[in-house]
């Protein structure tokens, strides 16, 4: 069987139905992926029916919350997920990565550019990208608990319209530990999804913050 078979054959597992060429860019992204995963710890999804129900189905959920033309940051990007899917998946949007290590940041970047996609790569910390540029929207999964990344980014929020953050089951615990810190008493949350992760008992949520100050976005 051919990776593009393999590929649409696992998607048929799970149900999901994308356009063609997204189908071989994601293939592709897959490969290109595992080939750096065994130089640099990129990911723990080598197979397809991983990427598939935990990575795919993070993004798509994700893709859903974002509007057309949306400004967006993907915070510790690592091995491209959600930010390379989402720029396979929604060309419409503006999607640029933020990776402070090295090495990762330098993947990435020939990732992005093997799949021809307009989507710059910062090595820097997102905190630091954020000095410099507005984003309408960031996005971020398996960065660290939410009031570490509330913590980031608690100066900065004049350059963010918004956060979504994907997260597991103890996502109420994390917001507890955040409300306990203090990181949460200017700003809204929401959870703006939930959904089983497909084959599992578990389910993940995408919050969604911002300042109380501004209406909901």
């Amino acid at each position: 069987m051919t990776s593009s078979a393999a590929f649409h054959d696992a998607l048929a597992k799970y149900e999901i139905e994308l356009p063609r060429d997204c189908v071989e860019r994601l293939d592709q992204f897959c490969q290109l992926l595992w080939d750096w995963n065994q130089k640099l710890n990129l990911t723990r999804h080598t197979d397809l029916d991983t990427f598939i129900s935990r990575d795919l189905t993070d993004s798509l959920q994700l893709a859903q919350l974002l509007s057309a033309n949306e400004n967006t940051l993907d915070i510790g990007s690592g091995g491209g997920v959600p930010g390379v899917v989402l720029a396979v998946i929604r060309p419409d949007l503006k999607i640029s990565l933020s990776e402070s290590v090295g090495k990762k940041a330098a993947a990435l970047e020939t990732i992005v550019r093997e799949l021809n996609l307009p989507t710059p790569v910062h090595h820097r910390r997102a905190e630091h990208v954020l000095e410099d540029a507005h984003y309408d929207v960031l996005v971020a999964r398996a960065v660290g608990p939410l009031w570490k990344m509330l913590k980031w980014f608690e100066p900065h929020w004049k350059s963010i319209g918004r956060l979504l953050a994907i997260k597991g089951p103890r996502w109420v615990e994390e917001r507890g530990e955040a409300r306990h810190r203090g990181y949460l008493q200017s700003l809204q949350l929401r959870r703006a999804v939930s959904y089983s992760m497909p084959g599992t008992d578990s389910e993940s949520v995408i919050l969604k913050i911002w300042p109380k100050a501004r209406p909901e976005p």
